[in-house]
């Protein structure tokens, strides 16, 4: 009897739809070859540092902080006091009254009338700008804004306008260009992978002449510029001005783990009422407030030490011939992702642990070494570091 039975003809697309993420293999190879692969590199505890690092000058505890007893102690009591979590928003359980203390502690340190704590500084910067710009209204953001604000405009649907960095011409231009119901001009202070300083007295005057509102993320700011380190918001006299509402992380500076925003009391408040990302996240742990509210009681004690670090950072640019940066960052550009990672990579291997700045964190021709000073730095770590460098083909002839 013949076989009757038909062959099945399987086609291109009956192999896409069978495998739909087969894509990605694809889309990871065409990363590799052009040097912009990532990988995570776990940390070892204290009695497994891991790789050899002897001098940290990747992340980003700038007044060296995050393992300070003084600080991990604060943590430490309030999560005996208050256990591991928030256990809820912060709307519904996730408040506790080391919450407001840290935000009155905040707001009184930095010159501002009022505080919001967030689960992170990504988070503040999603709130503030979706919560003050909607359809409608615009937003005027500096080209190198971090990915949190641009996600920020993004979700707004507010009309976006990118300005080239620090132009102030090219933001009240876009202020005066069109007709809007609102607006924003949101930057940073001193900028997240350049480490320079926004023109924040010329950016206010262009956005009250406008009767705009000037957004400032502090992230790399708070702790490290200013007097005592309340900020270049402070340090210009622009903090607590009715027309300026700022962000900050507590993640830098302060060692430890959240965001705020700060502003007037009108502000918080609305925020409260209005912001998606304040109303359905999860409270930041009790831990993590009670180290805030310990660093920023050590640093208020020792207000000598954010220009202890911003010395640092002179000298770490002096070793690489960098321009002296405004706060902790210095920024080491050269130019293909490749050799900047080859550059990280000698580092690593002499001791010392950089950032390595790629695109798209960076634009394109731009990839860099980012080095990120530390208040807590010793002569003998600059020695390893200037060899380090001298290694990598980056020390100033």
């Amino acid at each position: 009897m013949a076989d009757t039975r038909t062959l099945a003809v399987v086609t291109v697309d009956d192999v896409e739809a069978a495998a739909p993420l087969a894509w990605l293999t694809d889309h990871a190879r065409a990363r590799a070859a052009a040097g912009l692969r990532r990988e995570l590199r776990p940390r070892g505890g204290p009695d497994k540092p891991g790789a050899s690092v002897l001098v940290d000058l990747a992340g980003n505890d700038y007044l060296g902080l995050g393992r300070h007893p003084a600080v991990v102690g604060g943590g430490i009591r309030a999560l005996r006091a208050w256990g591991a979590g928030a256990t809820g928003s912060r709307l519904m359980t996730g408040t506790t009254t080391l919450h407001g203390e840290l935000e009155n502690a905040l707001a009184a340190h930095a010159g501002f009338a009022s505080a919001l704590v967030f689960s992170s500084g990504y988070t503040a910067n999603l709130a503030v700008v979706t919560a003050l710009a909607g359809p409608g209204d615009l937003v005027v953001s500096d080209a190198l804004n971090h990915a949190s604000i641009v996600d920020a405009c993004r979700l707004s649907r507010a009309d976006v306008v990118v300005t080239p960095h620090a132009d102030v011409a090219a933001v009240a231009a876009a202020l005066a260009g069109r007709p809007w119901r609102r607006a924003l001009v949101v930057t940073e202070s001193v900028f997240s992978a350049d480490g320079d300083l926004a023109p924040l007295t010329e950016l206010h005057e262009a956005a009250r002449a406008h009767g705009a509102v000037l957004v400032v993320d502090e992230a790399h700011a708070l702790g490290v510029v200013g007097p005592a380190g309340r900020g270049a918001l402070a340090a210009t006299g622009l903090a607590g001005e009715p027309d300026v509402v700022a962000t900050a992380t507590l993640s830098k500076a302060l060692g430890g783990q959240g965001g705020a925003v700060l502003g007037e009391a009108a502000v918080r408040d609305h925020l409260i009422d209005t912001a998606r990302s304040f109303i359905f996240d999860t409270g930041l742990a009790p831990a993590n407030v009670g180290s805030a509210l310990a660093a920023l009681e050590f640093l208020g004690a020792h207000p000598e030490l954010p220009g202890t670090v911003r010395r640092r950072a002179r000298q770490l640019a002096g070793l690489t011939g960098a321009p002296d940066p405004a706060g902790a960052v210095v920024s080491v550009i050269i130019g293909d992702p490749e050799p900047a990672i080859a550059a990280a990579t000698t580092c690593r291997g002499h001791g010392v642990a950089v950032g390595c700045f790629r695109p798209p964190t960076v634009p394109v021709g731009t990839s860099r070494l980012r080095l990120a000073a530390r208040a807590d730095l010793t002569d003998a770590d600059l020695a390893i570091v200037t060899n380090a460098l001298a290694a990598a083909g980056v020390l100033a002839r």
